[in-house]
């Protein structure tokens, strides 16, 4: 929820067997009938009363590959490619943090091969426009975020790393996929919290 507006933001991360036999088709709410990307949905309660009965809603991002060859999966959203957005939190200045769930089965191959590993973005609700922030491992999901209460500390969760294609780890090799946080020289990759500063120590996302 946006702490000023109070609009509502949902993920819906994907689908690609809409329309299948036992499956709806689109509609406005899920206007692609392979939905490989996903989408982000937003609504606004009546009053911004959240025991009202009625509310206004939009879709907030298509996401995509704006190079796609299907034109529906393009997406429509302004700035930096993602697909399926995952986690979603605002900070106090109202920036909208997206995080990206796409499976390692998936991840680099077929719709998403020019996408990269899963990621963090921030997006301007006023313009629309999103901008990656950082672009995790190999093999992980970025998931969790929240900043210290003056904005300046950020801390993402960095979770399984080092997946591979079958959504396990080799135990036999461990590190075939990645070797984070520790690189080469340490052992099998782990989840971690990452903490982030800006050098000049201002605040995260401004």
């Amino acid at each position: 929820m946006h702490p000023a507006t109070k609009e509502v933001y949902c993920t819906l991360t994907n689908n690609s067997q809409r329309g299948g036999r036992d499956r709806p088709g689109t509609d406005r709410a899920n206007p692609r009938a392979s939905n490989v990307f996903g989408q982000i949905i937003r609504w606004r309660e009546a009053g911004n009363d959240p025991a009202g009965m009625k509310f206004d809603w939009d879709l907030f991002a298509l996401a995509g590959d704006p190079q796609h060859a299907d034109p529906a999966q393009r997406g429509n959203s302004k700035g930096d490619a993602f697909g399926s957005p995952d986690g979603l939190w605002f900070d106090d200045g109202g920036l909208l943090w997206i995080q990206t769930d796409v499976s390692t089965s998936t991840l680099n191959k077929g719709p998403y091969e020019r996408l990269g590993n899963n990621m963090m973005l921030a997006a301007d609700i006023r313009t629309g426009e999103i901008r990656r922030f950082l672009t995790g491992p190999n093999g992980c999901e970025v998931t969790g975020v929240v900043t210290t209460p003056d904005g300046k500390t950020l801390f993402v969760n960095i979770q399984h790393p080092g997946e591979t294609s079958s959504e396990r780890s080799d135990p036999k090799n461990p590190k075939a996929v990645s070797a984070w946080p520790d690189g080469p020289g340490g052992g099998r990759p782990r989840s971690a919290t990452v903490v982030i500063r800006r050098n000049d120590g201002g605040v995260i996302g401004t």
